[in-house]
């Protein structure tokens, strides 16, 4: 149960990092609370589940798996929606992030 909180605090993360891009983004008043107000809760329940994941999950592993996420998720949440490039390098190394989430998983 700790690495499905897990898996789901850094989806909550990548949730907080595109809320920030919008929130910068957009003119429109009640858009942009909307955005500061999804900002906040992905922030804080990614944080809350990291928190208990770490009961069971060592930290080491637990932070390291939860920045990969985020990394991951944002850095491909820029390539679809805001036409960052998605040349082979890049890809490249955001699979190896993968990887070594999974490998963390797998030795956990």
């Amino acid at each position: 149960m700790t690495w499905a909180a897990l898996i789901i605090a850094g989806f909550c993360e990548v949730l907080g990092v595109i809320m920030m891009t919008e929130a910068s983004r957009t003119q429109n008043r009640k858009r942009r609370f909307f955005a500061y107000l999804l900002l906040a809760a992905g922030f804080g329940l990614s944080f809350s589940l990291l928190s208990y994941a770490m009961t069971e999950i060592a930290m080491g592993t637990a932070y390291a798996v939860w920045t990969g996420l985020g990394t991951v998720g944002s850095t491909v949440a820029g390539m679809i929606f805001y036409g960052e490039p998605r040349d082979r390098k890049r890809v490249f190394f955001i699979s190896l992030i993968i990887i070594s989430v999974i490998g963390l998983r797998w030795i956990e």
